[in-house]
């Protein structure tokens, strides 16, 4: 089978996982309409997992945040078991990168400033919607957006005490490469006690 993918060596890696990540996700801007989407992983205090796609909202030199009700079933995980893993895959360029590491909810100065930019219907859909709670019927739920638009009208939408940011702070990162005939290149970054990150390869 001939070869379509780039090849990944620890060699073409930057020191730092988070550029290394910066960089391919400017590179996958242009092959996704929804780059931003990621999978989130969690485990409740009964050891289940569950995982579901988040929009990354925030990602620097240190963290990876998104955004959410505080009582869904994602935060309540989190409030017993604060590890959790992040998965971004790229399949035009068949790649993916696994983050792992503990989470925590981010400054309400910070949720502030994120809720304060979304639209004014997705704010009131943040008041009215008990995310990851059984409905009656979907008009239960355009009677409390109804509700809330009344409440709200003429003046600003302040966030919810019960909505707001987390944020993954990493301890293991993995660069995966599809290549050809499944032997993929896979890279791996541990911390070390200085703040640098120590790279090696994975078998595929």
């Amino acid at each position: 089978m001939a070869e379509r993918w780039v090849p990944l060596d620890i060699a073409d890696t930057d020191e730092s996982p988070f550029v290394q990540f910066e960089t391919w996700f400017e590179q996958a801007r242009e092959h996704l309409r929804e780059p931003e989407a990621v999978v989130l992983s969690t485990v409740n205090e009964a050891r289940r997992p569950s995982s579901r796609y988040v929009l990354l909202r925030h990602h620097d030199g240190s963290t990876f945040g998104w955004f959410t009700n505080y009582d869904s079933k994602k935060a309540r995980d989190l409030s017993t078991n604060d590890h959790a893993s992040v998965l971004w895959y790229v399949e035009p360029l068949g790649r993916q990168v696994r983050i792992e590491g503990t989470v925590s909810a981010m400054s309400d100065e910070a949720s502030n400033a994120y809720f304060a930019s979304r639209p004014r219907d997705h704010q009131i859909g943040a008041w009215a919607s008990h995310q990851s709670r059984q409905l009656a019927s979907r008009a239960e739920l355009e009677e409390r957006v109804l509700f809330y638009t009344e409440n709200f009208a003429g003046r600003d939408v302040p966030r919810p005490d019960f909505w707001g940011g987390f944020a993954l702070t990493p301890d293991y990162f993995e660069f995966w490469q599809h290549r050809a005939d499944r032997l993929h290149d896979r890279v791996g970054y541990l911390p070390n006690t200085d703040g640098s990150w120590r790279r090696f390869r994975l078998a595929p």
